[in-house]
């Protein structure tokens, strides 16, 4: 039988105010759209204990005392990674033995649940301060500030597998039939890079790179088609570049070439991918590319470049007025990875 919907201790407490008015519990069901058997239960139970509180119920008593059980808590608060294993150990060794499943169970009920743990970039202190220091720079800049910025980013996508997270509806042993299963290819095979910009106008051009990316390609791809881009989208005097601080990005002949074309550069944190909206307008594209399912690198690469055709304005322009949101996020997670 269906677990049914607990009652509020108002809409108990009302049963009884309308008891006491002198109205039946036929009344008072119609009234409040319940049933009798309902209503009379609570009067009952309000005549006997004078109240409407639940009563104590009866059932086996918990295997883990309350100091247990805020031992264990405390020790995954402090080390997420603690496994049940170890748990159980210092449970036992307090003299409480229990099984996985139970643990489980009671942390559970806190609110925690084991999780796969993120990949995330590797964040020493000196990055922390330093994305927490550009958010704070950054926090109240106008939204117009932000409006005449180019985002720029490179990205890998994979022809198979690896574009978006899928689901299946499948019956019993039958998770290895083909129309089950997510074809893979080896490490290094099924793949192409990728490069763009976008500002809140819209996304620029998108360059697929077919070699190894170094300093001079870099320069060739701003000159060939950031260029174009930013006078496709018709960004407005003073805009500024944005680019992260890869080695080909800060190398002296890149830095020397953006100085001679007198494009001003947005001084970035390292180590900070989610302070970078056009992650966002990646992770749109690949999740648009594995819905075209396309069987080879060649239709990979067509797909790419049709799907970012179709990426709309309002997208990009959506992702530049919420920015404020992401400084604010990280200054709340003490300049910490918000997002990846």
């Amino acid at each position: 039988m269906a677990k049914t919907k607990e009652l509020s201790k108002d809409t108990r407490n009302k049963f009884v105010d309308l008891h006491q008015a002198g109205k039946t519990e036929s009344a008072i069901g119609t009234q409040l759209g319940l049933k009798k058997s309902t209503v009379g239960a609570i009067i009952r139970k309000w005549k006997t204990y004078k109240t409407t509180d639940n009563l104590p119920r009866s059932g086996a008593p918990r295997k883990i005392s309350p100091r247990g059980f805020k031992m264990i808590t405390r020790t995954v608060s402090k080390i997420p990674r603690t496994t049940r294993g170890d748990l159980m150990n210092d449970l036992q060794r307090a003299g409480t033995k229990v099984t996985k499943p139970t643990i489980s169970n009671t942390l559970r009920r806190q609110g925690l649940k084991s999780c796969s743990a993120r990949r995330v970039p590797l964040l020493k202190p000196v990055h922390v301060q330093a994305r927490l220091k550009f958010a704070r720079e950054h926090l109240d800049d106008p939204e117009e500030d932000w409006e005449n910025v180019i985002w720029s980013d490179e990205t890998k996508i994979e022809l198979f597998g690896k574009n978006s997270t899928r689901c299946v509806w499948r019956t019993k042993n039958a998770e290895l039939h083909p129309k089950n299963t997510i074809p893979t290819v080896k490490h290094g095979v099924g793949n192409i890079m990728l490069w763009s910009c976008f500002s809140a106008k819209g996304p620029g051009r998108l360059i697929r790179v077919k070699e190894r990316m170094n300093g001079a390609m870099y320069r060739e791809i701003l000159s060939e088609n950031f260029l174009p881009s930013a006078k496709a989208l018709k960004m407005k005097c003073g805009w500024v570049f944005q680019h992260d601080n890869d080695p080909k990005h800060t190398a002296r002949a890149t830095k020397e070439w953006l100085r001679k074309k007198h494009f001003k550069v947005l001084e970035w944190p390292s180590q900070s991918p989610d302070l970078n909206p056009i992650e966002n307008l990646w992770r749109e594209l690949k999740v648009r590319v594995a819905q075209q399912q396309p069987q080879n690198i060649t239709a990979l690469d067509e797909i790419c470049m049709e799907e970012w055709a179709k990426i709309p304005a309002t997208v990009c322009e959506n992702l530049v007025k919420t920015y404020r949101k992401c400084l604010t996020t990280v200054i709340a997670n003490k300049g910490y990875i918000t997002k990846y």
